[in-house]
């Protein structure tokens, strides 16, 4: 952080998006005059590398299709104090971003996170919203806590934030994984409401309801899986042995009555569920072991990086 104040970068993933990018492009030019604003298109098919470059951008290709490839290429390349993502689509509100900037730096948080509100339904979309809430409220019961809009693509990062990020998602899931990366760091964090617009003529939205739904989905699962181990396997063990349980139940009673066991391949099967639900809680252990291992060397990574604001 220099004496005049922290270096800040604009970052912008584009794809197809010739109609709204110099629009977006000049909107944070004006709000924020001494940033770098940096456009990465992915492997656009129109002109929106010429759009980007005449309206001032830095404009830079990342050739491995999906936001999450080009988030992953954003955070290693580019080095600042402060980082504004958004979409290259105008739909975000650019006068929004000192404001975020300012309450990430006076609470010296990691994350200020910019969630949408729209009354053009044309702008996001009802089911959308929806969505958005269930997968809000699940990783919520997952995680222990949430962000009111986790799929925003408008956020301002710290640098440690950046630069202790392991990006693994590929496509749209890439906010999910972003908000779980600070959810389970424990990373101070907060949110600022901005308007959402609705996107301007010609501009296309790339996102496939329930296509991404399910990838999203997909991600909060594995995620759980990785993340809370003990539980994920628990949750197996336990359905394992409860079935277990009942088939073993009229076994049981037959047995104390005969004293025989007349249903051998049932017998077997009770016992390799039992086999399969201690396997379960033994892989839980030994991966908690591990997951804590991985998370103190993210931690140690996060912390190798300086506060924003005033800590820096």
């Amino acid at each position: 952080m220099s004496d005049i104040g922290p270096s800040i970068a604009v970052l912008l993933p584009c794809y197809n998006e010739e109609a709204a990018i110099a629009q977006t492009v000049a909107s944070f030019r004006a709000a924020l005059p001494t940033a770098r604003i940096y456009v990465y298109d992915n492997n656009s098919t129109d002109r929106t590398i010429e759009a980007a470059r005449a309206a001032g951008a830095i404009v830079r290709i990342e050739r491995i299709q999906g936001k999450g490839a080009v988030v992953r290429r954003m955070f290693a390349d580019v080095d600042a104090d402060i980082y504004v993502m958004a979409d290259g689509d105008a739909t975000y509100d650019a006068s929004a971003a000192p404001a975020l900037i300012a309450r990430m730096l006076e609470e010296q948080l990691d994350m200020v996170v910019g969630s949408r509100v729209t009354e053009v339904t044309a702008a996001y979309r009802r089911g959308h919203q929806l969505g958005n809430k269930a997968m809000t409220g699940l990783l919520a019961q997952l995680f222990g806590r949430s962000f009111t809009d986790i799929f925003s693509g408008y956020r301002v990062f710290s640098q440690r934030f950046v630069k202790s990020f392991p990006v693994l998602s590929a496509g749209f899931e890439i906010e999910t994984e972003i908000s779980v990366h600070a959810l389970e760091l424990k990373m101070p964090v907060g949110e600022i409401e901005t308007r959402y617009f609705a996107r301007p003529e010609g501009s296309e939205s790339k996102l496939n309801t329930y296509g991404d739904g399910l990838r999203i989905l997909n991600t909060i699962a594995t995620l759980y899986r990785i993340e809370r181990p003990i539980l994920f396997f628990g949750v197996i063990a336990a359905l394992l042995a409860a079935v277990a349980v009942v088939l073993a139940i009229p076994l049981a009673i037959t047995y104390m009555q005969t004293h025989l066991v007349p249903r051998f391949p049932t017998a077997i099967l009770i016992t390799g569920l039992g086999i399969l639900a201690a396997l379960n809680v033994f892989a839980g252990l030994i991966l908690d072991t591990v997951v804590r291992g991985r998370r103190e060397m993210r931690r140690l990574a996060y912390l190798a990086h300086k506060a924003p604001g005033n800590g820096g």
